[in-house]
Order: structure tokens, then sequence, then C-alpha cells
């Protein structure tokens, strides 16, 4: 196109939004959570956590738009619905291990019982959407592509025949065992459930050649562990800042160790999600194999 003669009129461009409309509409409904949370304005302030969690990920999925040119939410729209809805029913799932482990407990949530149900599941909706796409949005940006184990060899690691066949009898007896244990003994235990997944499914992933750890780690990489650490300390961080000012909150009574705090959480608890980001990721790729193809990217 040939340049505009001298001394014409040109029409200035229009400005580019610094994010996706979603991404400012999710700012937008996390700072207008911010204020109502601190005026007690229901049922912001009962429902806090999840409010700002819905408008996290209308951020995260701006910003994974913008830096890969795709979005999730709308893009595969029917893989975020089922992401959504089996981290509601898994997360169902570790709230019956806590019915016998008791790490955490609610308090000041609404009397009415349909209220307070749509609640839990807008709550558990968003968990594993947060960890994913956060992990997502940092391997977007290249964290920790190079990372790797260091070796002299660059030959990949050979995993012992046996080891697969360990791993899951391992996962297995971390996800039953405390089940079967006194109560005041297993709630020591709930360690164990956060990590037994990881080993009982990472291995099935690896034999279906779907996303796998235990791949990775073949290949001397390190990048998706770390990248998942990273992602478990940040929504873990995000989880607890949202939920101390909540009217609605958890906290935990755990008997040991329990100071200091960073918010709720006694400090060494942040490391347990790191070992959840993990586990999302793993028991998320494994249930993604039985999906209708049509509905996955």
């Amino acid at each position: 196109m040939p340049p505009p003669p001298v001394g014409a009129r040109t029409l200035p461009r229009a400005r580019r939004l610094p994010l996706p409309w979603h991404g400012l509409l999710g700012l937008a409904i996390m700072l207008a959570g911010q204020i109502l949370m601190f005026a007690k304005v229901n049922p912001v302030w009962v429902w806090f956590t999840p409010v700002q969690w819905t408008g996290c990920l209308l951020l995260l999925d701006a910003l994974l738009l913008k830096q890969r040119g795709e979005s999730f939410i709308f893009a595969h729209a029917r893989e975020f619905g089922a992401m959504a809805f089996f981290s509601v029913i898994y997360w169902f799932m570790f709230e019956g291990y806590n019915l016998h482990l008791r790490n955490w407990a609610y308090v000041n949530l609404p009397e009415n019982l349909p209220l307070r149900f749509i609640g839990f599941i807008w709550s558990f909706a968003t968990i594993f959407p947060g960890i994913l796409m956060t992990h997502d949005l940092l391997q977007a940006h290249g964290l920790f592509r190079q990372a790797k184990l260091k070796s002299a060899a660059a030959t990949p690691l050979v995993l012992p025949p046996g080891m697969l066949r360990l791993f899951v009898v391992f996962g297995f007896l971390c996800c039953t065992v405390p089940l079967f244990l006194p109560a005041t003994t297993a709630r020591y235990l709930f360690v164990f459930v956060w990590i037994g997944f990881i080993f009982l499914l990472d291995p099935l992933n690896y034999r279906m050649g779907l996303p796998s750890l235990l791949r990775e780690l073949e290949r001397r990489s390190l990048s998706t562990l770390l990248t998942l650490f990273t992602a478990g300390l940040i929504c873990g961080f995000l989880w607890e800042f949202w939920n101390f000012g909540a009217g609605a909150k958890w906290v935990y009574p755990v008997p040991y160790f329990n100071q200091p705090k960073l918010f709720e959480m006694p400090l060494y608890g942040y490391l347990g999600f790191m070992a959840f980001a993990v586990e999302c990721f793993t028991m998320w790729h494994f249930t993604r194999r039985f999906l209708p193809a049509s509905w996955i990217r």
C-alpha cells in the first residue's frame, strides 16, 4: 500500500486493548470483589474465594490467548467444561477423605443447604482449571523449559521393568490405607493422599502414551514438574490469601506444627500445594483420555 500523500489527513489507529475483553472483565470482577469483601457485602463476602477465582480464570485465559493466540475457555469450551465438572467430582472425593482425616473444616457457611451446595460446586469447579491454566501460562512463557537432570550422558533414562508396577501398588496403598486406620492416626497421613494418585495414575498415563512425568523423567526433563510446583505455590498462595478475607472459609485444625502461619495455612502446608498441582495434572490427563474426541484439543 503506497504512503498517503503529503499533507493528507490520516485517521488515528484504533488503540489495542492491553488484554482481550474477558481479561479486563476478570480484572474488574476481582477488583469489585475485593472492594465488596472489605465492605462485607453479601453474597460476595461469603463466597469471596470463588468470586475471585472466577475473575482469575478469565484473566488467565486472556493471558493465554495473548501469549499463544488461542483461548482455552472459548475455543475449547467442552474441554474446559469437562475440566470444571471433574474438578467438582474429584474435590468431593477429597472432601470424602477429609470426613475421616479431618485436616480442614469450614466455618460461617450459609445455613441454607441448597445455597451452600451451590457455593461448594462453584468453588470446586475452579480448582483444576486454576492449577492447570496457571501451569499452561507458565509453560507458554518458557519457564523451566531447559531444566534437565544433569548427566555426562545424553541418553534417556531407562526405567526398570518392575518400577511402574511398584509405583501403582504404592499409589494404591497411599490412597486406601489411611481410610482403614483410626481417625486419630489417619489424620497424620493426608500427605499420602496428596501423592497417592500421582503414583497410581502417572504410570498408567505413561503406558497409554499420555502426558506423563515419568516420560519426562525418561527424557531427563524437569520442565513440567518444576512448572507444576510453581503453579501449585502460586495458586496455593491465592487460595489462602482470598480465603483469609472471606466470610465463609476453611481453617486447618492440624494437631501438630501449626505455627508459623501464612493466612490460615501453616507455612509448611504450602508444600502440599506443590504435590497437589502434580496430582491435578496426573488425574486430569488420565480422565481426559476417556472424553469424546470432539471434546478435546
